[in-house]
């Protein structure tokens, strides 16, 4: 089932490689906005919102519309890992806000392949 929204973390990322991701995958994104502790741009009829070092060195890019090309996290997460190359983390499934201690489980996408891990995120 799509997800109305997507979100993945990604190690140390340069924010221009990951604009080049984004404008290859969706199209042309319009120039990064800062809003407080984010940057805010748009593709098409897409909001995306980058949050530099969400979680110590990870960057959280979070992709919200309905016209995502991907299905779920995990299916953007390993889009990202083949374009830039570097380890990218996601949650294995939906993430509802009343989720507990099931929010400590994330998929890493790496080189090595993907592994389920426990993350500790705050």
């Amino acid at each position: 089932m799509r997800q109305p929204d997507v979100e993945i973390y990604v190690k140390e990322a340069d924010r221009d490689a990951v604009t080049q991701w984004l404008t290859h995958a969706l199209g042309p994104c319009t120039p990064w906005q800062p809003r407080g502790q984010t940057f805010k741009c748009s593709a098409g009829a897409l909001a995306i919102t980058w949050f530099p070092k969400a979680v110590g060195k990870w960057h959280s890019l979070y992709i919200e519309g309905e016209q995502i090309p991907w299905e779920t996290d995990l299916a953007c997460a390993r889009s990202a890992h083949a374009a830039l190359g570097m380890q990218i983390r996601c949650a294995p499934g939906g993430w509802q806000e009343q989720d507990s201690n099931e929010n400590d489980r994330w998929l890493k996408i790496d080189k090595d392949g993907e592994t389920e891990i426990i993350w500790k995120t705050d």
